[in-house]
């Protein structure tokens, strides 16, 4: 049932975030209603819930029910402005990312791989059409973070996420970066399809420099 209930909290959590369906303090769905919609039995949502909750994502309150937790990273914006801490959060990503990126190149399952180039595709497509590319990028990273297999990386996960929301905001205005988002998300892709671990993370690097690059020329 574990891996059951880590999708299950995944989806949860992409609720949160990448959907913008509940934000701090706002209630989940009734037990019923929130399994049948994520397509799995009340237990398996149980022990998804318990996850988020020992993660400080949710927050159990009895007789009430599960709450979105005011200590979470996912839905919190402790930023003055949308700039505000993003140099951090990026500087952060090329700390961690890369190492992602290389052990996904490893590990990745052929479904996982497939899963990958499935939205660093809808990425360019979003960026040729100019529409809001922040779902698609969020889970294109998240994909690459999935297929370590590495139970700890999912925790950085509401981080991730929250860089990326931000970045794409900032980021979206220098059309050089939009351009090198997309070249650089097809070296990356290329990598990892060719399992070619050390060539995904200098692409990742790469990647998350240009965004670097990128954020300086709008400050």
């Amino acid at each position: 049932m574990s891996k059951l209930a880590d999708n299950a909290a995944d989806k949860i959590i992409n609720m949160i975030e990448a959907e913008n369906r509940f934000s701090v303090g706002d209630k989940l769905p009734n037990e019923i209603e929130l399994a049948a919609e994520l397509g799995v039995s009340r237990s398996t949502l149980r022990e998804a819930i318990r996850i988020l909750t020992t993660n400080g994502i949710l927050e159990i309150q009895r007789g009430k029910g599960t709450f979105v937790s005011r200590n979470t990273v996912i839905a919190s914006d402790n930023f003055s402005d949308i700039e505000s801490g993003l140099d951090d959060l990026f500087e952060m990503r090329l700390m961690f990312e890369p190492d992602c990126a290389y052990l996904a190149a490893q590990r990745a399952t052929d479904e996982e791989i497939d899963i990958i180039c499935h939205y660093g595709n809808e990425i360019e497509k979003k960026i040729l059409s100019g529409e809001d590319r922040t779902f698609e990028e969020q889970k294109f990273h998240e994909s690459i973070a999935n297929a370590t297999h590495n139970s700890f990386v999912k925790q950085f996960m509401p981080i991730i996420f929250n860089a990326i929301k931000k970045g794409v905001v900032v980021l979206t205005k220098n059309n050089d970066v939009s351009q090198d988002n997309m070249n650089d998300d097809r070296l990356i892709m290329e990598f990892i399809k060719k399992r070619n671990a050390e060539g995904a993370r200098t692409a990742m690097r790469l990647h998350i420099i240009h965004a670097l690059e990128g954020l300086s020329k709008n400050n």
